[in-house]
């Protein structure tokens, strides 16, 4: 099957009872535009977006009479770092920029993917976390610059 745009997203879909079908991918999956990956049903997907375009959690790829193919990231590994005051958060923010590693901030939360060698640095900087998995909703993307 070939996919070249999205059908919406599952928003637009609430008050459908279909099953849905997931094509589950790994989080850097979302900013590629061109893919070939299969379903948890099985069903051979092949995607080629137009330039420009991008994935996102929850787009709908296809939709038939009792089945929606869907997208979603895959359940990883993660540090959920709970700063609870401005200082801890810009230590521990300052220190995961140091090492170039890419985070989510999502409310009060600071999201890392697990690495154990930053235990070490959260326990120096005195910030609460936890190891957790979670399904990232949006692509890590560096702004400003590449390498």
């Amino acid at each position: 099957m070939l996919i070249t745009k999205t059908a919406g997203h599952l928003n637009d879909f609430e008050s459908s009872n279909k099953k849905i079908d997931w094509l589950e991918l790994e989080w850097e999956d979302l900013n590629k535009r061109i893919l070939r990956k299969e379903t948890e049903n099985g069903t051979d997907v092949a995607i080629k977006l137009e330039s420009g375009s991008t994935l996102s959690y929850g787009d709908v790829l296809f939709e038939d009479e009792d089945t929606l193919i869907a997208i979603r990231t895959k359940l990883e590994k993660v540090y959920v770092i709970t700063p609870k005051t401005m200082q801890e958060m810009g230590k521990m923010a300052f220190e995961i920029g140091n090492r170039h590693t890419m985070c989510i901030i999502e409310d009060d939360e600071i999201l890392v993917r697990y690495d154990q060698t930053l235990e070490k640095l959260m326990d120096e900087v005195g910030v609460s976390y936890e190891q957790s998995e979670r399904r990232f909703k949006e692509p890590f993307k560096y702004r400003g610059h590449q390498h």
